[in-house]
């Protein structure tokens, strides 16, 4: 398939052939069926299975889910695709009523495992023919004391239908459902959210900030439905800590990501030790637009007015170089998603916002949403998922139950992608101003994966720890918000009175919480990883790739000693922020040979 710049979304039917295809049907209820026939086999006879029956169980299980990730997942794209279509939004429904269902019905089998006594959980993980299931299992027995009996956590399943995933759910049409009037060259247009942000790389300073206090006064007017949607999120989220006895609120995702909270502490306070250099980088940055300080509207704006607009082919090609540099077979996975027409790529009213890749199972391939508006933020996006996509393809080779990499690595191909691109573009470069820009974007974005998402993270924390003490209206919101952010940019970033919304739109905070310290991670991850190949050329490609192959199969700490690291050690996080600063000097040594103005 040969995509050209035509609006048209992905091709979603090697999963189904529609919305309201027969097939969907049919599946939910082969799926509905299997689980209570998994239900009538097993109920109440974990603790008497010899290991080949529990290996029997437990392929049964995964079974189960991969087939229910086809329709759900499915279900999820049309829905992405266009939120206002009022067939994808029943399916999507459908789909999470019949999700919900089938995981209550399966419910009983994770809680026996947890019951069994410590020998006999030891004895299962020694059988050679458990292998496979090692990690699910050492993954699962975490979860042994904040567990509650069946009955309860089939109950609170069922209830996060009409709670906290309705609360999401509405985050979403909503935010889907804005269109935007904004005065362009003269002429009044519509525009879809991811537009108007895009114009955040506008050369016109004034474009820029009223680009984004038009988008911002949008979430100000909806301020009811926005802060009670956070509200009532972080209101299941304190409830579910104390259901479950968990002591502060990061807690249960630092469970699931199988870090130590002091490690995540570590990397955040390191993190926050290195804010002076995105200091700096603003500072010069000011200087190079001419500018006595930077709005945090001017953040991405470009060098020149003529910088380079991309087209949707000439971005994904360079892609397809740089990764191919890398790995052949990189390359060739990447180059999947454009021939199976596995890409939606351009904004639309109705399409969801932002970016992500779908990873759904070991036996049906990912596919990948982007609003590509051609700036070189954009570019960079586009190897970011397209890594998603890498890795999402190689942790195939696993079974369902380790098909997912945990939260802290689910990012590393998806910002190394984007480093490999950053670096092909700054060695085809001759032209020293076009050099700078590129460096300039590179820092900026190595900025936003970690400043930034610190920043989020610190102010998802507070709000969380605010709303135990009851409601936060939005301007109690609004102060945290801007409080947090004050901490990161001082006095070198001047915050636009309408930024006092910018916590509005941000999914992560619905949809996973504290999702976003995983950035952080991952960045200074990848950063090292990165010196790790520029040290070893060829040699470094087969231990990165089985980092990725490995998918959900190990512990972060495990997979990581792949390649040698030590997550412990707090000069690891302290040398990504090298690799920064070696950035900034050599953005220094250009502007000092003129390169820059």
């Amino acid at each position: 398939m040969n995509l050209t710049e035509q609006n048209i979304p992905w091709d979603t039917t090697r999963l189904y052939p529609s919305g309201t295809a027969p097939e969907l049907d049919q599946d939910f209820a082969a799926i509905a069926s299997r689980a209570k026939g998994f239900r009538q086999r097993y109920l109440g006879k974990a603790a008497l299975m010899e290991a080949e029956e529990m290996k029997e169980a437990l392929a049964e299980l995964e079974n189960i889910r991969e087939a229910m990730a086809r329709p759900c997942c499915y279900a999820h794209l049309l829905f992405a695709q266009d939120s206002g279509n009022q067939d994808a939004k029943r399916l999507s429904q459908r789909s999470m009523e019949t999700e919900n269902s089938v995981e209550r019905e399966l419910l009983f089998f994770e809680l026996e495992l947890l019951e069994l006594e410590d020998d006999r959980y030891l004895e299962l993980l020694s059988e050679p023919v458990l292998a496979n299931y090692g990690h699910y299992l050492e993954s699962l027995r975490r979860y042994r004391p904040h567990t509650l009996p069946e009955r309860e956590e089939r109950l609170l399943k069922q209830k996060k239908l009409a709670g906290v995933e309705a609360f999401s759910r509405l985050f979403d049409e909503v935010s889907s459902s804005f269109e935007y009037d904004f005065t362009l060259d003269g002429k009044e247009r519509k525009m879809t959210g991811e537009e108007l942000l895009g114009l955040l790389h506008h050369p016109d300073a004034k474009v820029r900030e009223e680009a984004y206090d038009v988008f911002l006064a949008k979430y100000e007017e909806n301020a009811i439905v926005f802060s009670s949607v956070i509200n009532n999120v972080a209101l299941d989220h304190s409830q579910e800590l104390e259901l479950r006895t968990y002591r502060y609120p990061m807690e249960p995702t630092h469970l699931a990501n199988e870090l130590p909270p002091g490690a995540v502490e570590r990397l955040m306070a390191v993190t926050e030790e290195h804010y002076h250099l995105a200091r700096e980088y603003f500072r010069l940055k000011a200087r190079l637009l001419d500018i006595p300080v930077l709005k945090n509207t001017d953040l991405y704006a470009p060098l020149s007015r003529s910088e380079r607009v991309f087209t949707f082919d000439e971005a994904l090609e360079l892609s397809l170089e740089a990764y191919g540099a890398f790995s052949p077979m990189f390359r060739e996975i990447a180059a999947e998603f454009r021939d199976e027409g596995r890409i939606d790529i351009f904004p639309r009213p109705g399409k969801s916002g932002g970016a992500f890749c779908m990873g759904i199972s070991p036996s049906q391939s990912p596919y990948v949403l982007l609003n590509f508006t051609g700036n070189r933020r954009d570019a960079a996006t586009l190897a970011h998922e397209l890594g998603h996509g890498i890795h999402y393809s190689l942790s195939q080779r696993q079974s369902m139950l380790n098909y997912h990499a945990p939260l802290p690595l689910a990012e590393t191909a998806s910002v190394f992608g984007e480093i490999l691109l950053t670096r092909l573009l700054l060695e085809r470069e001759t032209d020293p101003k076009e050099k700078t820009g590129i460096l300039c974007a590179a820092i900026e974005d190595i900025i936003a994966t970690t400043f930034r998402q610190n920043v989020l993270t610190r102010f998802e924390e507070r709000l969380h720890t605010e709303r135990k003490k009851g409601l936060a209206t939005s301007s109690e919101i609004c102060h945290i918000w801007l409080e947090e952010n004050e901490k990161l940019y001082g006095d070198s970033v001047e915050m636009i009175p309408r930024y006092q919304w910018g916590w509005s739109y941000i999914p992560h905070f619905i949809h996973s919480r504290f999702y976003c310290y995983s950035y952080v991670f991952a960045e200074l991850l990848v950063l090292s990883l990165y010196e790790r190949y520029r040290a070893e050329g060829p040699a470094f490609v087969p231990i990165f790739t089985s980092i990725l192959e490995s998918g959900g199969s190990m512990s972060p700490a495990k997979t990581l000693g792949l390649a040698g690291i030590d997550l412990s050690d707090e000069d690891f996080w302290r040398h990504g922020y090298g690799f920064l600063r070696e950035m900034l000097d050599e953005l220094k040594g250009l502007l000092e040979g003129g390169g820059g103005r």
